[in-house]
């Protein structure tokens, strides 16, 4: 999640200059041939651009406002998981009673493993799928020195390692959708302490009923993570606005031929705004589609789990507690 103002150009011009360099070949070449070898016949009337041009708005305008849509679903979806969270650790040491050391013991335990739910299921979300791109384009890998994406940086095993006891660390290493398994562990801690008398029946069922909230979050997050955007509609945008790209020096030779042969130059400058705005809007779409696939413009599931471990370590009474994290270069994971 990018922090400042708005993307400063030292940054968006690199991201986006392959576009620049794009129109510049591609209106440059039209106005060689028209000039130097009189091939009259590349200026078109700018009517079948103006088409072209309103068919590849409206396509463009459709895909930023549905990756939106996914963006802000994942942010909202985070949200509740912040606020579920909290209910948690409030539950959990409001709740259940037993004697001195042995109560804060198993409230460590069950914050502990909520936090390694936490843990398990961002590096899930950050896992990398064939239709994202952020390792891949070039534009992103070129962008991305100026952050980094922690859990591409650890290693689960050692981050887990800090909440779970050894024996359950080693059970939950060996499956493969390890958040869901440890929502399970939680559930099956709480019927023990029912049993056993800590837990009364209706706030069992407060807690498991927070456990179906958890996983009800974690299923949202997943089903944007496992579900593209349909790629039906990501080939007609991509399509109609290099189409657009290609004709646009054409037209414009029309236009400019008609002040007089030596202003067909202007072809070229007049040709590199207009397709470099809308192959940079093609390309925003692009990059806000996987709200964690690790990009700059991703929802900040670290930073947002390190707010909740900070939250639920200070409602169990522990001192040495991890600083929020902080953007770098205006940048939050």
């Amino acid at each position: 999640m990018n922090t400042g103002k708005y993307y400063s150009l030292s940054h968006f011009i690199p991201w986006s200059r392959r576009f620049i360099y794009f129109m510049i070949i591609v209106s440059t070449i039209p106005c060689l041939l028209y000039y130097f070898l009189d091939f009259k016949w590349l200026a078109i009337p700018w009517v079948p651009v103006a088409l072209v041009g309103t068919a590849a708005s409206f396509i463009a305008g459709f895909r930023n406002t549905q990756t939106y849509n996914r963006a802000w679903e994942a942010r909202q979806i985070w949200g509740g998981i912040v606020n579920s969270s909290r209910s948690w650790g409030v539950m959990v040491t409001s709740f259940i009673k037993s004697s001195g050391e042995q109560e804060q013991e198993i409230h460590k335990k069950l914050i502990y493993r909520h936090l390694g739910w936490l843990t398990a299921l961002r590096f899930q979300l950050r896992e990398s799928r064939s239709w994202e791109n952020v390792k891949t384009k070039n534009s992103y890998v070129e962008y991305s020195k100026y952050f980094t994406v922690p859990e591409w940086e650890s290693e689960i095993t050692k981050e887990l390692k800090a909440f779970l006891d050894p024996s359950e660390l080693d059970f939950i290493l060996t499956k493969s959708n390890r958040a869901t398994q440890l929502i399970k562990k939680q559930s099956e801690q709480l019927r023990a302490l029912n049993q056993a008398g800590n837990l009364s029946g209706y706030e069992y069922v407060e807690l498991e009923r927070l456990l179906k909230d958890l996983y009800d979050l974690q299923g949202r997050s997943e089903r944007i993570k496992n579900f593209p955007y349909p790629r039906q509609f990501v080939s007609i945008s991509f399509y109609f606005i290099y189409l657009l790209a290609l004709m646009l020096p054409l037209g414009f030779l029309s236009e400019f031929s008609k002040l007089g042969t030596e202003y067909i130059w202007l072809t070229i400058p007049a040709s590199v705004i207009v397709g470099w705005m809308f192959l940079v809007l093609e390309s925003v779409g692009e990059s806000t589609e996987n709200p964690f696939e690790g990009n700059a413009n991703d929802t900040p599931i670290t930073s947002i789990s390190r707010t909740i471990e900070i939250d639920l370590r200070e409602m169990i009474g522990e001192q040495n507690i991890p600083r929020p994290l902080t953007p770098v270069n205006d940048i939050l994971m």
